[in-house]
């Protein structure tokens, strides 16, 4: 089955406090996966929260990279959403892992715009 876009959700656990609460940090982190993986980046938006935390996107012609991060939990949702054959977006969740020592994780790939749905649905059936 074809389809439009790859999105993949994942939970990042043990990184430390440091890594998840420097808005720099985790912005550099998200954009150097982007690029690592080949997206083109269009936009990037990141906050940090008081007292700690930090979200963001990374905004890329294939889609999107988001984070939001709990670092007194050691913890951090990401989701890579990625259009098209040319990013992978496994590719940049491997990077984000790395750059910010998550100690372990689980993550799951959700097809988005299935082709088979789509023609159906444009067939009226």
């Amino acid at each position: 089955m074809n389809a439009l876009g790859r999105h993949v959700l994942a939970e990042l656990f043990g990184c430390t406090f440091g890594d998840l609460n420097d808005v720099s940090s985790v912005q550099e982190a998200m954009v150097s996966a982007a690029l690592e993986a080949g997206a083109e980046v269009r936009e990037v938006a990141f906050h940090k929260f008081s007292p700690q935390g930090v979200s963001g996107v990374v905004v890329i012609s294939e889609s999107h990279l988001a984070i939001h991060t709990w670092p007194e939990l050691g913890y951090a949702a990401v989701d890579v959403f990625t259009c098209g054959d040319k990013v992978d977006p496994w590719e940049a969740l491997e990077h984000i892992i790395e750059t910010l020592q998550a100690a372990n994780y689980t993550a799951s790939e959700m097809r988005r715009g299935i082709f088979e749905r789509l023609e159906q649905q444009a067939a009226g059936t």
